[in-house]
């Protein structure tokens, strides 16, 4: 069985990886090979040793002990092929790959190939379709509100509005948490445009009354009319720009409309996906592995571990691929009694 882990890491792909190989050793017999560096590992043969002695102990370890990248063998010519290529020379009968949109689409046209695959979801975003929560996203939410806590009283002691910009390129599951668990007084999502002036009369109603605005807002957040910000470089290869400067933008805004009101700008950026996993995200990614190698023990190939209330199954890769869960309008409404 091989494993590889996809496009950004985490907290809690070190857990997937260990309760699939102790359970995968242990229950069935099987033996592991690590691909490293996400789909470039079955492409080029880049292989680690996973075993017992490798994976007993990186449960809190963060990121993840096969490095990634966001290699696509779907856009590269002869990319499935070499994969298939690479399985048989090293008598791979399965994969298990563990990644987000990106890394298990990828994994959703393998098994459409005849590849034997199966998924576990990892993105700090929270944005596959078809599970309630993807491991990575509690520990990104409780590094984000750890954030806003220490920036509302150094707010407080200068009268400062604190704009703080998390991570959600489509999808603003982390900047919606955040923003109710911080109490922030305004938050922006990508899933609906900001007004400007809407913003700005809110944040001057707040130190009005002598309090510090805090915002919250997502780095994929646009002002109504406005582009979202990026830096400029070339697409990765699945197509996405590298977003920069949502809060900046914001903090332009607000000096043009607000003059008199100090603004400083805090980019959590990266910090939401390194360290230590917050215990959910321990137990989450375990049960994930668990569930996937019990599937490709079972021949249930094409499927992705899902949590569904309480409870992990599998489910079609097609079903969680499909499209982006994004933040409902009915989340965005309750989070507009509790703001402002």
């Amino acid at each position: 069985m091989g494993v590889l882990t996809g496009g950004g890491d985490c907290p809690g792909l070190n857990a997937v990886i260990r309760a699939a190989v102790l359970k995968g050793t242990d229950t069935y017999g099987f033996e592991f090979v690590g691909f490293r560096d996400g789909w470039k590992g079955p492409i080029e043969g880049l292989t680690t040793p996973l075993d017992r002695s490798v994976v007993e102990h990186i449960l809190p370890v963060g990121g993840t002990i096969l490095g990634s990248s966001r290699t696509n063998p779907v856009k590269m010519e002869g990319g499935v092929d070499a994969i298939r290529a690479t399985m048989a020379r090293l008598e791979v009968d399965a994969l298990l790959a563990i990644g987000g949109e990106d890394t298990l689409g990828v994994a959703t046209h393998l098994h459409s190939q005849g590849i034997k695959v199966v998924g576990a979801p990892k993105t700090i975003d929270n944005d596959l379709s078809a599970t309630d929560y993807t491991f990575g996203f509690d520990t990104a939410v409780q590094i984000a509100v750890d954030a806003c806590d220490r920036l509302a009283t150094t707010g407080a002691s200068h009268h400062r509005a604190m704009i703080v910009e998390v991570m959600g390129r489509h999808a603003g599951w982390i900047a919606l948490h955040t923003g109710m668990a911080a109490s922030a007084h305004v938050t922006l999502l990508p899933e609906q445009e900001y007004d400007a002036d809407e913003v700005a009369a809110t944040i001057a109603r707040v130190a009005e009354r002598g309090e510090a605005p805090l915002v919250v807002i997502s780095e994929g957040a646009i002002a109504a009319g406005g582009d979202v910000t990026h830096t400029g470089a070339e697409l990765d290869a699945f197509g996405h720009v590298q977003l920069k400067g949502a809060g900046e933008a914001l903090e332009r805004i607000l000096n043009e409309k607000l003059p008199d009101l100090a603004t400083r700008v805090t980019v959590l950026g990266h910090l939401l996906r390194g360290g230590t996993p917050t215990a959910y995200d321990r137990i989450l990614g375990t049960r994930s592995g668990l569930s996937a190698v019990t599937a490709i023990a079972e021949g249930n190939f094409g499927t992705m571990a899902a949590l569904r209330g309480t409870e992990v199954v599998q489910v079609p890769l097609a079903e969680a691929t499909g499209e982006l869960k994004t933040v409902s309008t009915a989340r965005i409404d309750e989070l507009k009694h509790v703001s402002g």
